[in-house]
């Protein structure tokens, strides 16, 4: 009788831990929202114009033939060549952000927008 109580006191532990683990991995995951950029022809297209605040993952991505960045709330990425991609992660708060490219000239051509955190 005590083994019997013994394994029902370890296979509910083991079940409570093996959830909790899942739990917290799905809550991370969720805490972070992901936007794709692509940059193309002088143009930004975002796959989200808002996100719930608090972390976003932006994942950069140039498909035009010249050299741009993109940056918003004080982070950018390097000066990306046709084909790279890079991401970076900010918190952002409940407001508007503008974003632009930072070479000279491309925000006046049309690089920028703004992008919400609701």
């Amino acid at each position: 009788m005590k083994r019997i109580v013994s394994l029902v006191v370890v296979l509910a532990v083991a079940a409570m831990t093996a959830f909790s683990v899942v739990a917290n991995a799905g809550q991370t995951r969720a805490n972070v929202a992901t936007v794709k950029v692509t940059i193309k022809n002088f143009k930004f297209t975002l796959s989200k114009k808002s996100a719930r605040h608090g972390k976003v993952k932006f994942v950069v991505t140039n498909k035009d033939t010249i050299r741009h960045d993109f940056k918003i709330a004080g982070k950018k990425t390097p000066l990306l060549k046709k084909g790279q991609t890079k991401s970076f992660t900010v918190t952002l708060k409940k407001k508007k952000y503008t974003y632009i490219c930072t070479v000279p000239g491309h925000a006046a051509a049309g690089m920028k927008g703004s992008f919400k955190a609701t």
